[in-house]
């Protein structure tokens, strides 16, 4: 059984910076394409940042050079250092396996979600 369980979130002022991780287990961590999406109130799943299986990396332009994606294989861990943070960066923030937004969008490759809010 797939299970992805992000921890990290919390309320930071803008400026601030919060680390994400995700916990997977279930399927071969090491060999899968893994993304962070965020879901904003009243909007559409945004794919924020993916990571391949050789390392490559892809970030949304929103979020390029503030946002850092990189993963664990040892620790089967998926990490988003997020920097520079913004109140436009609120959002619900879903650790999902690959890389479009109809797959991560299915229950089945993601978590449950953790919480980023960016205020004053």
């Amino acid at each position: 059984e797939v299970q992805l369980v992000e921890s990290g979130g919390g309320l930071v002022q803008p400026g601030g910076s919060l680390r994400l991780s995700c916990a997977a287990s279930g399927f071969t961590f090491s060999r899968t394409r893994m993304s962070w999406a965020r879901q904003a109130p009243g909007k559409g799943l945004e794919r924020v940042s993916s990571i391949y299986s050789d390392g490559s990396k892809y970030y949304a332009d929103s979020v390029k050079g503030r946002f850092t994606i990189s993963r664990d294989n040892r620790k089967n861990t998926l990490y988003l250092q997020m920097n520079s943070l913004k109140p436009e960066d609120t959002a619900v923030y879903y650790c999902a396996i690959g890389t479009d937004v109809i797959t991560m969008a299915t229950p089945e490759a993601r978590g449950q979600g953790t919480q980023v809010t960016v205020s004053s």
